[in-house]
């Protein structure tokens, strides 16, 4: 057996895989494992991650071969790596690409493979079958017509997934190019290196095994500008999804000032205006997945049917609701870019992204961009709180689901704000929060401005506009701020409450403060947990995926009999 003791890493039959945070490879560890193995947990001393066969076909689908994971886990176990995981690795790895999807002559759609024996098994397998016309060869299926999306969902299903060579159809030419300087400011600007090499490894040269992908990068690590990288890389009228309005009016702004495209070109679909004759569309999830009521139709999804498109966007692209989902599966001729910071989904529909939007094609550790400079570093830290005495019983007797209310709306979080506010009066002050009455009590008591879901874009923009030019120091935020929001000031983020254990939230709401800031300063990062609790137990879950990308929670524990001891301890974690 081999045995090496320096190695930070030891591989389990079951496919976990164990990691040590106290050894000098854990990073080098940890970023080889984040390219085809999934975190579980983290605590302090031992992460664990699982290999999965999504996992496994991301890695594929980027390029990695089974030798090539296989050489990672070598290079960093401290004992022999089991038999069934070096052939578990071989062979979903192998599954990626043996099925293939080709296009016929003008329309049809092919399903082939090599082994005639998978092509007949999948022949007659009763979930893929209402989507086949039936066999041309004995390694070729005839897919039903539209229904390429729907074969592909239902094949990662039962553990094939698609190669998609099918290529697309051509949408509308656009002659769009990048400006050198950026119209507003006049300043020089060009994509950054890792910006460079997502658009062209999405592009894929304009090759079939290019054209629909997810990218994955930071908050703060200019998405946006990938986006649209990739839109004058592909120079056909472009189709842009975006969270809100405030997210579609930003990327109409960037599209404008980065490109040599005017306002005229570029429209807004939305509550407010429908531009839909312009060679460059931005419009909502919200206003897509728009009916009057249950039994009626999403009016505005017919959108995506226009001939017009050969790009469609999707910011944000792990939000997809489920009525854009079934929108996608039947728009696959259409090239298409997912953009996010995370893949994570809580309702484990990753796999669905993976099938209808595409693969995984470039993912960055937030970490090596924090090094390189292109985003903030960032100090986290968890502050657990006691529970009021006269909250206890309460808690004691409430639901599963009660328990998380009342454990997240803590009055003494009130004090923490506080003495936060106190330490960082110089600071840009976020305060994030899920319940619209604590956070109405926050902004009562701080006479800080509030921007809720029911806040009117026009005064969102300006409070935004205030918080920017310094005017405004302290501003509070309910779920709306969570994605696409940019506040390339704002260093503090203090988060009273979270949507129970959402990883991709929590990574979002630390996105906010991540542009790069003046003269280095570092941004903070604060989440007010109640001991003890189901708030305590939910953060845990939280916490997971900025874990896995590099960063750690320093633990703090609040005493209210001592308020001052939390900064004190602060300026000692600071020194």
């Amino acid at each position: 057996m081999v045995y090496n003791p320096q190695n930070p890493i030891m591989v389990q039959s079951d496919r976990s895989i164990l990691l040590e945070t106290n050894n000098q490879l854990f990073e080098a560890a940890r970023d080889a494992l984040a390219q085809f193995a999934e975190l579980v947990k983290s605590p302090e001393h031992i992460h664990t991650y699982q290999i999965t066969p999504l996992s496994l076909w991301n890695a594929a689908s980027a390029g990695l071969t089974a030798d090539d994971i296989l050489g990672a886990l070598h290079a960093f176990t401290k004992y022999d790596i089991p038999q069934n995981i070096t052939q578990d690795i071989k062979d979903y790895v192998a599954r990626y690409g043996r099925l293939k999807l080709i296009k016929e002559g003008e329309r049809a759609l092919v399903l082939e493979s090599e082994d005639a024996l998978l092509i007949r098994e999948i022949q007659h397998h009763k979930t893929i079958d209402p989507f086949l016309e039936g066999p041309l060869s004995p390694n070729r299926l005839l897919v039903k017509k539209g229904m390429r999306g729907r074969v592909k969902q239902a094949l990662i299903k039962i553990g094939f997934p698609v190669e998609d060579l099918a290529g697309y159809v051509d949408g509308l030419p656009l002659d769009v190019h990048m400006n050198e300087l950026h119209k507003r400011t006049g300043r020089e600007w060009h994509l950054r290196q890792y910006q460079r090499e997502a658009v062209e490894t999405f592009y894929a040269g304009g090759t079939s095994r290019g054209g629909s992908g997810v990218l994955v990068l930071p908050c703060g690590a200019g998405k946006t500008v990938i986006g649209i990288g990739v839109i004058s890389k592909v120079k056909q009228c472009s189709l842009v999804l975006t969270t809100n309005i405030t997210a579609l009016r930003q990327w109409r702004e960037e599209l404008i000032n980065r490109t040599s495209l005017n306002e005229e070109d570029v429209g807004e679909y939305s509550g407010e205006i429908k531009q839909v004759d312009r060679p460059v569309v931005i419009t909502t999830y919200q206003i897509l997945t728009y009916r009057k009521n249950r039994n009626e139709d999403f009016e505005h999804l017919e959108l995506f049917n226009d001939g017009r498109w050969g790009l469609i966007v999707y910011d944000e692209v792990h939000l997809l609701p489920a009525p854009v989902f079934r929108a996608v599966a039947e728009i696959q001729g259409k090239r298409r870019l997912g953009l996010t910071a995370t893949l994570v989904r809580e309702d484990g529909k990753e796999d669905d992204v993976f099938s209808l939007i595409g693969p995984k094609k470039y993912d960055v550790p937030w970490k090596q961009l924090e090094k390189q400079g292109w985003i903030a570093t960032a100090e986290c830290h968890e502050i657990r709180i006691p529970l009021p005495e006269e909250r206890r019983l309460e808690y004691a007797v409430a639901d599963q689901k009660w328990k998380f209310r009342i454990s997240s709306e803590n009055p003494i979080k009130f004090d923490v704000v506080e003495k936060l506010i106190e330490r960082h009066k110089e600071d840009n002050i976020l305060i994030i929060g899920q319940y619209l009455g604590q956070l109405d009590d926050m902004a009562a008591r701080f006479g800080a401005p509030i921007i809720t879901g029911k806040t009117p874009n026009k005064e969102r923009e300006a409070i935004y506009s205030q918080f920017k030019s310094g005017e405004i120091k302290v501003l509070i935020v309910s779920k709306v701020a969570n994605f696409a929001i940019d506040l390339p000031d704002a260093n503090v983020a203090i988060q009273i409450s979270g949507t129970f254990g959402s990883r991709q939230e929590e990574a979002q709401r630390l996105g906010r403060i991540l542009r790069p800031k003046d003269e280095g300063r570092i941004a903070h990062f604060y989440s007010l947990v109640t001991k003890e609790t189901k708030d305590q137990e939910f953060a845990e879950n939280r916490q997971r995926f900025l874990t896995e990308q590099g960063y750690r929670y320093k633990i703090l524990i609040y005493d209210d009999n001592d308020g001052d001891s939390l900064l004190q301890e602060l300026n000692q974690l600071s020194v």
